[in-house]
């Protein structure tokens, strides 16, 4: 087991590595920060002023190791737009994003887990259908057009909701509800087809057979074992959600992790630009490496190979 840990550890920390070197030079691909920081009328040198002073007349191989050095050591440079750390605006975006992510997958299991549990024990009927076409239509449609009209419907037309920003427990609903949406979407297919092999399974017939109700045979001894690859799935997914939740922060004007990105493009933040993306991958890769450990503790045929 430790040889296995070891080596799950060492591929996770290669991975983080080589996603560093990607995002350090595609950062570098969206153009000269001295153009838009300084602005048109600014001359060039006072533009070669600003690029020594940020450390970016180096070459490039120059600056990597001089941020990686620094990195290490917890320092991942200062917002070339507000000076302040990279650290503190990643963080709080990164705990916005959080909450906006908690409370979509908290709706998407309120939602899916009965419609799912429906969909499998009424099978062939209307209900069925209806589950299966809601999750059909929740992995189809993209996630801004979802947000844009949602805006338009419960903000614009019914003015029961806010459209944008973060305050009260009502800006969470919109955003939360449409990135769920996709979740929700996910769980539903994956709860119904584990239930329907479940129902199917010989410990259940018996359970039916010593005169148990169809409602305990379902909703205690069934979906208990339907639910274990759905966990998996909410673990892997949650980091995933964070990393995509982008547009839906775009479009509701939500002060997270996504929204911070494109502001960084824009601004050619790459101090910040550079720790958002890491902190993604991060999160992808920590999720991945954790899914590996559980699953190498639970099948010893899996730490062999």
């Amino acid at each position: 087991m430790v040889r296995f840990l070891t080596s799950r550890i060492l591929q996770a920390a290669l991975s983080l590595l080589v996603a560093s070197v990607a995002i350090f030079g595609l950062a570098r691909l969206s153009g000269d920060p001295a153009e838009i920081m300084l602005g048109t009328d600014a001359s060039n040198a006072e533009r070669d002023a600003f690029r020594k002073h940020m450390g970016l007349d180096r070459p490039i191989s120059a600056q990597y190791v001089r941020y990686l050095g620094a990195a290490v050591r917890g320092d991942f440079g200062r917002s070339l737009r507000t000076r302040e750390p990279a650290v503190v605006v990643v963080v709080e975006h990164l705990i916005n994003s959080l909450k906006l992510v908690s409370v979509a997958m908290m709706m998407s299991l309120l939602f899916s887990v009965p419609i799912g549990v429906l969909s499998a024990s009424k099978r062939a009927t209307v209900w069925d259908w209806l589950a299966r076409g809601s999750a059909v239509l929740g992995q189809s449609l993209p996630h801004f057009w979802v947000g844009i009209m949602s805006i338009l419907i419960f903000s614009v037309l019914l003015g029961w909701l806010p459209s944008s920003g973060m305050g009260g427990w009502k800006h969470y609903i919109l955003p939360a509800a449409v990135m769920g949406w996709t979740v929700s979407a996910a769980i539903v297919r994956l709860l119904r087809s584990g239930m329907l092999d479940v129902l199917d399974s010989e410990y259940v017939k018996l359970a039916r057979s010593e005169g148990l109700s169809e409602t305990r045979v379902v909703w205690k001894h069934a979906l208990r074992n339907a639910l274990i690859p759905v966990v998996t799935f909410i673990g892997y997914t949650y980091g995933l959600l964070i990393a995509s939740a982008f547009a839906i922060e775009v479009v509701f004007a939500w002060p997270g992790l996504g929204r911070l990105a494109i502001e960084s493009v824009f601004w050619r933040d790459f101090p910040v630009l550079q720790l958002t993306v890491l902190v993604w991958a991060a999160l992808v890769i920590v999720l991945n490496l954790l899914t590996d450990i559980v699953y190498g503790y639970l099948d010893p045929r899996i730490r062999k190979a």
